[in-house]
């Protein structure tokens, strides 16, 4: 007698999917909106390029939106003959310094906040925050005398100062939320180790700050480049002058050379760009925690 295995059951195979393919919906209404922002954005920027490779005398006979004919570098030429050079080096050491000062002062302030949490350091901290809403043409007159009772008018550390004074309240918190990401268990760990609190902030504190500090950089040295009101009314000597007051040079009383001055704004806004290229991750994610917390 055989003996008889019994059979398995048969497998039932599962139908495929059924890939039901949805005709794409153009969005016009963002189509348009997208195009009229191109323009609006790609018109200044073609008018800024172009112009600075034209004569005067080809602008104001062509036109300013006119395809240009007779390219011409003379105008780049004319910004180092008119002083471009030490523009560019005074707005460099101005950005620099003021970056560095701002950064020195605001991670250990950032981290006294975050680690003690006393009324006085709370108060202090609140204080900062009001620094926010203190406008720099409110108190420019202060600012003027403190700068000339410190004999320090007319030189760079007169822009270097309160260019610093007005960055550290964003740069404090932007720097205050992200040291408040840094688990507690890390600082225990260390302490525990027996780090004091030099050691704990230069090897715990400072490494995993980088992304802060790098998008308080950005942003503290973006703002002191641009900065109009401060060597206006704390400098005046040529030597002293820094970019955005180097381009009064293409101004006098028969009107504006605008090629020259168009082809100084391009060289001005190249470093400043390939800042936000390199940086312009740490730049958003940091103010986003900034003001997120």
């Amino acid at each position: 007698m055989s003996i008889q295995t019994l059979s398995r059951p048969a497998s039932h195979k599962t139908p495929a999917p059924v890939v039901v393919r949805q005709r794409r919906r153009w969005n016009v209404p963002a189509g348009v909106a997208a195009a009229i922002w191109l323009v609006i954005v790609a018109v200044p920027i073609y008018y800024i390029v172009v112009t600075g490779f034209r004569t005067q005398d080809s602008y104001i006979d062509a036109g300013p939106l006119d395809l240009p004919r007779n390219l011409t570098f003379d105008n780049y030429a004319q910004l180092f003959d008119l002083g471009f050079a030490t523009f560019l080096f005074n707005s460099i050491a101005v950005a620099l310094g003021t970056v560095a000062l701002v950064l020195v002062i605001a991670l250990p302030a950032a981290y006294a906040i975050v680690r003690n949490p006393s009324r006085t350091i709370r108060t202090a901290f609140n204080v900062f925050l009001l620094g926010l809403a203190v406008p720099a043409q409110a108190v420019i007159v202060p600012i003027y005398l403190i700068i000339t009772r410190l004999h320090l008018y007319d030189t760079l550390l007169a822009i270097i100062l309160p260019t610093a004074a007005f960055s550290l309240p964003i740069a404090i918190v932007v720097l205050t939320s992200s040291l408040r990401d840094i688990p507690n268990e890390l600082y225990e760990a260390m302490a525990v180790d027996g780090a004091t609190s030099g050691r704990i902030f230069g090897r715990l504190v400072l490494p995993l700050a980088r992304p802060g500090l790098t998008s308080v950089g950005i942003f503290v040295g973006l703002g002191a480049w641009n900065g109009f009101l401060f060597p206006l009314v704390l400098t005046q000597s040529e030597e002293q002058r820094v970019l955005p007051l180097g381009l009064w040079n293409f101004q006098n009383q028969y009107g504006t050379n605008v090629p020259g001055l168009m082809a100084a704004v391009v060289l001005s806004a190249v470093p400043v760009l390939a800042l936000y290229l390199f940086g312009r991750r740490h730049l958003l994610s940091g103010l986003a925690a900034g003001f997120g917390k």
